[in-house]
Parts: structure tokens; sequence; C-alpha cells
């Protein structure tokens, strides 16, 4: 599994960082004793702190590696903009105690919402921004449709909306990158994909999926997508994307505060980087830090 070190040496070595004057954020394990979480708090920086405070939600499995250093790039723009800034990893996922095999959709919503009450404890903010990419983005959405939530804003870049299209798409994917990676690639997988419905499809990348999260993630559909009311969401897409855009113009016309964003510059989700495939797309970068402090 692609998973780095976890917990407290993550904790050793950024504190170390940060003594070196290398970073300028604490990284922390909070959550119940039972479901410890690893994150990384960006106090404010500058003489005039904002009254907002960012929560950032990562993707599942790859696309939070791919991810990971345009989140880093983010909260540290952020937080030179006098904003707080909280990143974490959920349960089972980067250096947050459990194995791979532990994450489930369920568990990863009370994460987000757990994430969400630690930031609001260490910056006091009076207004809360959440961010999220992917499948980061779909479980904000339900995580802030909890009764009693405080948030204010939701920043959605390219959420998942379809369960199945989404693991479909990491499968065939997945057999790609096989195929890339061995100079003589096994035609068998191939055709075990297209004819064998339960060919590859408890791993992805080098990320497991349990049953469990398999059965989650076919659920999802866009009924399990409701926007919360009175929230101000922004979703960024392709502008192509005309099944986001579709459900953007639907929760605008059911009395929802959503508005479509356009980015034609956007992560390959999927893929490590290419010569044509930044690891932090200058204007997707530049869009959705403003969307987040303005």
């Amino acid at each position: 599994m692609h998973r780095p070190r976890a917990g407290r040496a993550a904790i050793a070595d950024a504190d170390a960082d940060a003594r070196r004057g290398k970073l300028r954020m604490k990284p922390l394990l909070f959550g119940p004793p039972s479901r410890r979480l690893f994150g990384l708090y960006h106090a404010p920086e500058g003489s005039k702190p904002s009254d907002t405070a960012v929560l950032l939600c990562a993707p599942m499995g790859h696309e939070a590696l791919r991810s990971h250093r345009f989140y880093r790039v983010l909260a540290i723009r952020l937080a030179r903009r006098g904003m707080a800034v909280l990143r974490f990893d959920s349960h089972g996922a980067g250096d947050s105690p459990g194995a791979d095999e532990d994450g489930e959709l369920e568990g990863w919503r009370a994460d987000v919402g757990e994430a969400a009450r630690e930031l609001h404890a260490r910056s006091g903010a009076k207004r809360v921004i959440w961010f999220g990419a992917r499948l980061g983005a779909s479980l904000a959405v339900q995580a802030a449709s909890v009764p009693g939530t405080q948030v204010d804003k939701l920043v959605l870049w390219e959420p998942v909306l379809d369960g199945a299209a989404y693991l479909q798409a990491l499968r065939e994917r997945h057999v790609k990158e096989l195929e890339w990676s061995h100079a003589l690639p096994d035609a068998g997988w191939r055709r075990a994909m297209l004819r064998d419905p339960d060919a590859f499809i408890d791993e992805a990348f080098g990320f497991a999926i349990s049953p469990l999260l398999r059965r989650q993630l076919l659920a999802l559909t866009l009924a399990d997508l409701v926007l919360p009311s009175g929230v101000e969401i922004v979703v960024v897409a392709k502008p192509d994307d005309r099944a986001t855009q579709g459900w953007v113009a639907q929760q605008a016309a059911a009395g929802r505060h959503a508005r479509w964003l356009a980015l034609a510059h956007s992560l390959i989700w999927t893929s490590n980087p290419f010569p044509n495939n930044a690891m932090v797309p200058a204007d997707a970068l530049q869009q959705i830090a403003g969307e987040l402090s303005e």
C-alpha cells in the first residue's frame, strides 16, 4: 500500500521541520482515543488574522496522493492571508491510524465533522469554509448536512456524484496502470476486466477497497448529495462536465445558494505527473484560493 508513516512518526518529522524553519504549521493527533486522526494546523500569519477558518477535506486513495502538494500549497497560501487552516487524514488514510481496509464512508463523514470541531476549537473563527475535492467533496456535502454543523461556505472541486461510475473509472484506470508499468503487459488483465465484474474490485492503485466501502460507493447517487440550505456553495469542475453542471443547476432551482465555476485546467486525478499534468495547476490554485479567501 502507498501509506506513509502514521501518527507520531509523522508528527515528529513535521515538528523537526518546523524547528528548522521549513514549515509554519502544527502537526497534531485529535479525535476520540478509539479513532485518532492526524492533522496539520496552519495558524493564521500576519498582524491581522481573519475571522475565517478553512477545513480541507482530501480525496481517497491515489487521488489524495495526487493532490497532496496542491492541498499543502493551498493551506500555506491561505494562512499567509490570515486564515486558520486544518488539513487532515481520515481514519485508515494517510498518516492517521488504521488500515486501508478500515476506510468506509460513514466513518469518513464523521471524521469530517470531528475535524471541523477541532478547527473551530483551535481557531475560534466566526466563519468556517470547507473545501473538498473528489470524494472529499462528496463527504463534505453529506457532513455539512448533519444538524448542528457550523459551515458557512462549501467549495467543491469535481465531487463524485455517481459512486458506481467512480468505481468503474478507478477499475479501468487501475488496469491501464498495470499495463503501463509492465514491459510485457498481460492481455488477460483487460479481458478479465471486461468479462468478469468481480475482477479488480478490491484494489485501486495499491489502495485496498473493502467490500463495505465498495457497497457504499455503489449505492452513492445524487439523491445522497443534497446540498444544505443556508450555505453558500461553489462547485468547481471542467467546462464540459455537464453532469456536475446539471446538478448545480438543480440545486440552485431548489433554492440552494449554489453556483458553478468552470475551470479548464484540472488535475488528472488518477495519473502520476507527466509533462502536461501539473502537480499544482496555477489557475486552479488561484481560483480556488480566491473563493476560499473572499
